[in-house]
């Protein structure tokens, strides 16, 4: 790095290292590194391999190992930050700083460009110390990882400090700098063909550059590559917005449908390897890269919207993302009204919640498929939707009424007790909309840790029933225990302040949600909680599925 420009070109991936979790790349960097120094080894620190691509005689592009390098140059600015708190630095360690870090205005680590500034202020110059106005969740990594540094060795000696920032400064490596962006795209494809590969979007994203490369005509290739960078560039910060929501993957899969026009067709690459064998491999390469950064523009637009509409949140609870993704891109792709596209996210979320269910092995995509090719609008997607539910052919049958009832008048397993949730959520808004027009629905999201309430609870190794529910006979533990009428919506903190307490005393907290006020009416007469009363309630929330749902 001394007397050299590192750079992470914008059209690589920005940083996605983690910090959280025990075994969190970050996390881990350090453990390794306070285990070489505590071993004794004098063989230098080994940091693995990297590939660059030099762009003049003192700058170098990382094409692959940025994440490495990105994690040494944050780890190196905490260890100098460090030790300045405790003592000024000598003039080996300056020297250090200025070949590693910064010289004058020279940085000599740079990552992707919507978070050069972010890192530069934060990191290296510390001039931002707060955490506002942070736009990407790479941006937010960083910050993560240099504040996580900076605590862990805070904790430690400061001699011990300094021996970890000699274990990188002093660590090795093995590189191989290529001449040309073609070589290196090759040499990346190589590489990660071996070992932990990268996402399936990152090699397509080198197939799609080297063919640029091979088959481009000189005079265009430049302008071609120019383009793709620049739309992998806008992807990649539109993944920073997105990838807690859906798998970067998962977008491409769902991208390959929408741009065939096809359900069935979303093995991205077994369909980017056939594309790329013909004879208009540059037109696919152009147009299926656009279609890729309008998917993740519209993705993000489908994530704000999922925070603020019930019904397109709905669509999306159960996490068939394989179904309901493709007709939501599709949608946003044609300019639909939100209104429109709120109905078919109804309409999905009513699907996926009956395929759920169901638990049917039947194939949804096959029943769908030809409405999602011809529909323009939403009004073929929602009349397919509303007819399968009466529908009794045996090829439609699955997600009808009927089978429907019979799968939700039974014990609900603890397996679907996500799916219970989410069927009380509807519940809620439903009852909400009967007492006055105009309402604001509840959001999913906004309940704060939504758990599930067994309003007559269960009992383990003999415990004592508590008073005010039926007696815990058979029929009881067998037939309503664990049905849907003895299930109630509350907040983790409502749910764990009343355990499993007499009724009387669970009664006088239901007071929040409308369906909470439901049990304290459905009681009012004796303030007992029995079987008559879990069966009533039973078929008022099977009667709203069937009807509503």
């Amino acid at each position: 790095m001394a007397g050299n420009s590192i750079v992470v070109p914008d059209y690589q991936r920005a940083y996605s290292w983690e910090v959280k979790e025990r075994g969190a790349q970050v996390r881990v960097f350090l453990e390794d590194l306070v285990d070489y120094i505590h071993s004794g080894s004098r063989t230098p620190y080994y940091f693995g391999h990297f590939l660059f691509e030099k762009k003049s005689e003192t700058e170098y592009a990382v094409i692959d190992g940025q994440q490495r390098l990105t994690t040494i140059s944050i780890f190196v600015c905490a260890a100098f930050n460090v030790l300045r708190n405790y003592r000024e630095l000598s003039i080996d360690e300056i020297e250090c700083y200025e070949d590693i870090v910064k010289r004058n205005r020279t940085y000599r680590f740079t990552t992707v460009g919507y978070d050069s500034i972010l890192m530069r202020d934060y990191v290296v110059d510390l001039t931002k110390q707060d955490h506002y106005g942070i736009k990407t969740t790479s941006g937010r990594r960083i910050v993560n990882a240099f504040d996580f540094f900076k605590s862990e060795l805070a904790k430690l000696p400061i001699g011990q400090v300094g021996h970890l920032l000699t274990a990188v400064i002093t660590a090795s490596c093995t590189t191989h700098i290529v001449e040309t962006e073609a070589e290196a795209i090759q040499m990346f494809i190589f590489q990660n063909n071996r070992g932990k590969k990268p996402s399936n979007l990152e090699i397509i994203k080198a197939q799609f550059m080297y063919n640029l490369h091979l088959y481009c005509e000189q005079e265009d290739v430049d302008s071609m590559i120019k383009e793709v960078k620049s739309r992998f560039e806008s992807i990649y910060m539109n993944i920073s917005h997105i990838e807690n929501f859906v798998d970067e993957d998962d977008v491409l899969s769902r991208t390959m449908q929408v741009y065939f026009h096809s359900l069935r067709r979303d093995n991205a690459m077994d369909e980017v390897s056939k594309a790329l064998s013909q004879d208009d491999r540059l037109d696919f390469i152009i147009s299926f890269t656009q279609a890729l950064e309008r998917t993740f523009d519209k993705l993000t637009k489908l994530r704000e919207d999922s925070m603020q509409n019930v019904d397109i949140e709905y669509a999306l609870l159960n996490g068939r993302y394989y179904i309901v993704l493709p007709f939501f891109i599709k949608a946003y792709n044609e300019g639909l009204p939100i209104e429109d596209i709120a109905q078919m996210g109804k309409a999905l979320g009513d699907l996926m919640l009956r395929d759920a269910l169901v638990g049917t092995k039947a194939d949804l995509r096959s029943r769908l498929n030809d409405v999602f090719e011809k529909s323009n609008g939403v009004d073929d997607i929602i009349g397919r939707i509303n007819w399968m539910k009466t529908n009794e052919d045996w090829w439609w049958h699955y997600w009808n009424n009927a089978e429907v009832r019979s799968y939700a008048d039974t014990n609900w397993h603890p397996n679907y007790h996500t799916l219970a949730k989410i069927i009380l959520w509807r519940y809620e808004n439903y009852l909400i909309g009967k007492q006055s027009k105009g309402y604001a629905p509840i959001l999913f999201h906004s309940i704060k840790s939504p758990h599930l309430e067994h309003i007559a609870p269960q009992t383990e190794n003999g415990e004592k029933e508590a008073s005010g529910y039926d007696i815990y006979d058979e029929d009881f533990r067998e037939h309503y225990l664990l049905h849907l009428g003895n299930f109630l919506l509350l907040s983790a903190p409502h749910n764990e302040s009343i355990g499993n307490k007499p009724f009387e005393m669970k009664r006088q907290t239901y007071n929040h949600l409308y369906q909470q006020r439901q049990i304290v009416e459905m009681t009012e007469d004796d303030h007992i909680w029995d079987k008559t009363k879990i069966k009533t309630r039973t078929n008022n929330l099977l009667d709203f599925i069937i009807n509503c749902c």
